[in-house]
């Protein structure tokens, strides 16, 4: 079984950056495929970010160029930079884990998530 814990949320101004930290524990995640996900107020879950080993990244066309998905496995841990942050941004994130890999529905295939972070963009 794997924990998953989010951290780095908080609240940025628009154009601004901020960086994501995704800890897992109970054991390692480097054979996982890894992902953060998004909800924002009133809307449904949507993908933001997939990673298949170590360099193998996806994003959602709305992130893509200004997000970037990394892990660290010396670590057990997943990063999201982002970057040019936009109020459409706003949303609690979430960080997930699973063995199995939907293409174009990336969170059908996370067997493990975490509780969220919010992050709040101002402009």
């Amino acid at each position: 079984q794997v924990q998953l814990v989010e951290s780095g949320g908080g609240l940025v101004q628009a154009g601004g950056s901020l960086r994501l930290s995704c800890a897992a524990s109970g054991r390692a995640v480097d054979r996982y495929a890894m992902g953060w996900f998004r909800q924002a107020p009133g809307k449904e879950r949507e993908f933001v970010a997939h990673i298949v080993g170590g360099d193998n990244p996806s994003y959602a066309d709305a992130v893509k160029g200004r997000f970037t998905i990394s892990r660290d496995n010396a670590e057990n841990t997943m990063y999201l930079q982002m970057t040019s942050l936009k109020p459409e941004d706003t949303a609690v994130y979430y960080c997930a884990a699973g063995s199995r890999i939907f293409h174009g529905d990336y969170a059908r295939g996370m067997d493990y998530w975490g509780k969220g972070t919010l992050v709040t963009v101002s402009s």
